[in-house]
């Protein structure tokens, strides 16, 4: 027995020795430019001896004794380390780092949806930063998004690389999100560019090429997502005001007005920590008298983020974030003639119209001890739109989505996810009433080895519905000469993308991916019968899905001149559709109208018009260039991105009678053009700034031809006689159709830390172009800005 307690006492003497030689280590890590305490930062005290800082900026360790080489790493900050003696004394300890500069090293989010460095993800992504947006006075996201080298605009369609058109106002080949969330109407399927929250922009993502493997339909030609601004330590406000006026046409016959008409607003935008509370709230008013005749714009909106973290049950946080508009306005999509009516509406076209939108979008996150994270997101989006023209609908859609992510230690993440969306649209007059569902699991996983290769794997399957109709299709393998048939009547579509990414040498990284797209269409485009003026819309209860791939290779090389770093992209692209979406102009009549009766002529013309039909299959090769930089110069700070986008946009099942155009390049997919560069370049000196935007896209090779030829030339072969949908077109396209460059121009002064003053001049040569047929674009554009912080 008292060899037992003299052993007891000898072990307790052994662990208090061994105890005493350990010290618990607190500390925090902050941003250095904020003072915003820092999540996941790394802190390393040498091998076995790593933590994190937790969701407080903090982290706790238990030590030995000693000297130790402290190196402290967070993606988008700049490595720190100190040499630090861990002993008795030894208090909280407190670090700061500093934002990275090198544009290599970006945070970015879409590609994996977890953090990850531009340089090392397996697509190709440029990145806007709101600095631009706000200079450039973005009362929209449509502008800035047609600044993105290889993006075009389109009358609010967007495209990515060619892959796509314009298709009035339905349907995208490319998801618009917020925060990762979805943001497309349910009814058109289209972007409301003007309802995203532009005065709280953290930055915009855009992903090119198929990513409907981890965003899910819609997502076949690429993504854009804008990331919302989050409350800091201090709080910040921010208040915005402008005015402009149009200044007259070039040539002075377009002049329709007797004064210059007039744009003005105002936004706000206020972020703050109230305890456990973050709270962000932001809102603008937008008034447009116009420079197209009866087409003003008079809008409000209103958004609000509120997260409550809670402080006892640590990782665990509720929110909600609410985003509410309200527009009215008028708008046309005929001109009334090319010469002195471009800017005037065709009788009995011009739409006066009031819109409402609104989402409320309550969510739950949880991150585990071990960092794993689970979200629950969920959506109400209501789209209601009355107008005078008998073409009302209210869309509804229901969005909820489950996401489980787990980070690796050595670089990389796991995310599995789970996505239901029901829809309802009711619409007298343009659709009808629709019921449609949607149902998808996802997973991708993104690792990297060696610190070399990145590698990322996804798959996806979506289930779609609308009323009866489910999305039943085939799994194919398509060779050049045959279909090979993998499954039959498949319920439940799956798509899938791989991706490399490998750091060759210091700053230079190859990488090539490869993604599979699929997209069911909107209610829009398979139930829309409208007309306006003579442009008549009719319904395709028969279409049917597409589906794409996308695959590319690409180089991004680092650079440094002086205190100035930047990269070169180069990339070269080739992308795959089938079945194949777009509108094509023809004779369609119900499958039950008696045969004998289509050769009248008024029955002709009864059933003259639009329809979306699948065009079969189509590939857009191309290559892609493009430079971004910024930094110090001597005294000058300069931002530049800019790039040049080639595209061969064909249609490889051309039918004459499908998509009437006659010309050389038949072959080419309407409303593409093969040449695309866009830039943007500022250069700050103390106080001062300037900057300079560009684009440019060469001639539109083809369009419609029924929006220029005789509309009798469709049913009398040959006929040169009877109305023409857009008068004067032809004539037109004949001598301006040779390409469209445009300049911007912004002047700046920072008055104090506080407040800034700009002149900002949009097409500053008052060049004189053409979206898409009957669509002229603005004269010179004089806007002043004043913003102030506080």
């Amino acid at each position: 027995m008292k060899k037992f307690i003299a052993f007891l006492i000898l072990f307790q003497g052994i662990v208090s020795s061994i105890q005493a030689q350990y010290i618990t280590v607190k500390g925090k890590v902050s941003d250095a430019s904020n003072d915003e305490l820092l999540i996941g930062v790394v802190v390393n005290f040498g091998k076995d001896k790593i933590t994190t800082t937790d969701l407080d900026g903090a982290f706790n360790i238990a030590i030995p004794e000693g000297k130790y080489a402290l190196k402290l790493s967070l993606m988008g900050y700049k490595n720190f380390s100190d040499s630090i003696v861990i002993d008795a004394n030894t208090k909280l300890l407190q670090y700061k780092l500093e934002k990275s500069v090198r544009e290599l090293d970006q945070v970015v989010i879409s590609a994996g949806k977890y953090e990850q460095k531009l340089s090392e993800i397996t697509v190709s992504m440029d990145v806007i930063k709101p600095k631009i947006v706000e200079n450039k006075n973005t009362v929209n996201l449509e502008t800035i998004a047609d600044q993105v080298p290889g993006v075009t605009v389109t009358d609010g369609q967007v495209s990515i690389r060619g892959g796509s058109g314009f298709s009035y106002g339905a349907g995208s080949r490319v998801l618009m999100c917020v925060d990762e969330m979805p943001m497309l109407a349910a009814d058109a399927g289209d972007i409301k560019w003007s309802y995203l929250p532009i005065e709280n922009l953290d930055q915009i993502e855009v992903i090119k090429g198929a990513s409907s493997a981890l965003f899910g339909s819609s997502a076949l030609n690429g993504v854009i997502n804008v990331r919302t601004a989050y409350p800091k330590e201090k709080p910040e406000t921010k208040v915005t005001f402008f005015a402009g006026i149009y200044d007259n046409p070039k040539r002075s016959g377009l002049k329709w007005w007797d004064s210059n008409p007039t744009t003005n607003g105002s936004s706000f935008y206020h972020a703050q920590k109230a305890g456990n509370f973050d709270l962000v709230a932001s809102g603008n008013v937008f008034n447009d008298e116009g420079y197209r005749e009866g087409e003003n714009e008079l809008r409000g909106r209103f958004n609000i983020n509120v997260k409550y973290n809670f402080k006892k049950i640590k990782g665990l946080s509720i929110g909600m974030n609410s985003n509410a508009m309200q527009t009215t306005g008028g708008l046309f999509i005929l001109w009334q003639d090319a010469d002195s009516g471009a800017y005037k509406p065709q009788a009995g076209t011009l739409s006066n119209y009031v819109t409402t939108r609104s989402n409320y979008d309550p969510f739950i996150t949880y991150f585990t001890k071990k960092g794993d994270k689970h979200t629950i997101r969920t959506r109400y989006f209501n789209t209601t739109n009355t107008n005078n023209t008998n073409q009302e609908s209210t869309a509804e859609l229901y969005y909820s989505e489950y996401q489980y992510r787990h980070l690796f230690k050595k670089n990389g993440a796991l995310n599995l996810g789970a996505v239901a969306t029901r829809s309802v649209i009711i619409s007298d007059s343009l659709y009808g009433f629709h019921d449609g569902a949607n149902y998808a699991l996802y997973a991708q996983i993104d690792r990297r080895f060696w610190n070399r290769l990145s590698v990322s794997l996804g798959l996806r399957g979506e289930y779609f519905k609308i009323d009866e109709e489910e999305s039943v299709t085939d799994v194919n393998i398509f060779t050049k000469t045959d279909t090979i048939t993998l499954l039959k009547g498949v319920k439940m579509r799956p798509v899938m993308r791989f991706g490399l990414n490998f750091q060759a040498f210091e700053y230079t990284y190859i990488r090539a991916s490869f993604g599979q797209g699929y997209r069911f269409p909107s209610v829009a485009e398979k139930y829309v019968q409208t007309s306006v003026g003579a442009l008549t819309i009719f319904p395709n209860q028969q279409l049917q899905p597409e589906t794409g791939t996308s695959a590319e290779v690409g180089i991004k090389q680092g650079f440094k001149i002086a205190n100035w770093n930047g990269f070169i992209d180069v990339a070269a692209f080739s992308t795959t559709y089938r079945n194949m979406m777009e509108f094509a102009f023809g004779i369609y009549f119900p499958d039950s109208f008696p045969p004998q009766q289509q050769q009248f002529l008024g029955n002709k013309l009864k059933y003259l018009g639009f329809k979306s039909v699948n065009v079969s299959n189509a590939r857009i090769n191309g290559i892609e260039a493009s430079i971004a930089g910024n930094g110090k110069i001597g005294p000058l700070d300069i931002s530049l991105f800019a790039g040049y986008t080639y595209t061969q946009p064909l249609n490889l099942n051309y039918n004459p009678n499908l998509d009437t155009i006659k010309n050389e390049n038949a072959n080419v997919l309407k409303y593409r053009f093969f040449h695309n560069v866009k830039g943007d370049l500022q250069i700050d000196y103390k106080k001062f700034y300037v900057g300079l935007s560009s684009r440019y896209n060469s001639n539109i090779i083809n369009i419609d031809d029924s929006f220029q030829k005789p509309v009798f030339s469709y049913i009398i072969p040959g006929a040169t006689f009877g109305p023409t949908i857009l008068p004067g077109l032809e004539n037109y396209r004949a001598i301006h159709n040779t390409g469209n460059l445009y300049f911007d121009f912004r002047i700046g002064y920072q008055i104090s830390n506080a407040n800034k003053v700009s002149l900002i001049v949009n097409n500053m040569l008052n060049t004189e172009n053409m979206g898409r047929p009957g669509d002229m674009q603005a004269p010179r554009l004089w806007m002043l800005q004043y913003v102030t912080k506080f």
